[in-house]
């Protein structure tokens, strides 16, 4: 396989070859995994407990039910979250954070305390 070294230049004039990424590297993996919008919100909202679809995409406000659909069958698949039907009559299911889904959380409460610092 190959690939084109760019040149950059500095702010000083001096050129540099940059080599483009072949693989992702871990940042984009990550973003991949929990940088999906409202990804991070689902995860903070199942922090303490189950909660059932319904009052998850109520929580969310903005989202769309097909929205938070979508993006918790992409967390399902990768493990951040589990799905239970707790009631076929009506049909009812609760959404829970896995162990893997809880090592989001440290640096999900790092960036809220950012946020809430900046005043954003």
């Amino acid at each position: 396989m190959s690939y084109k070294i760019e040149i950059e230049t500095d702010n000083l004039g001096r050129k540099q070859a940059i080599e483009p990424c072949i693989t992702p590297c871990p940042i984009e993996r990550g973003m991949r995994l929990i940088g999906g919008k409202w990804k991070g919100s689902i995860l903070w909202h199942l922090k303490d407990k189950p909660v059932r679809f319904g009052d998850l995409a109520r929580q969310l406000g903005g989202a769309s039910k097909k929205m938070v659909t979508q993006r918790l069958r992409e967390m399902e698949n990768d493990g951040l979250v589990k799905r239970e039907v707790i009631s076929t009559r009506p049909f009812a299911v609760t959404y829970e954070i896995t162990d893997f889904g809880k090592t989001t959380l440290s640096f999900l409460e790092e960036l809220k305390q950012w946020a809430e610092k900046q005043n954003i």
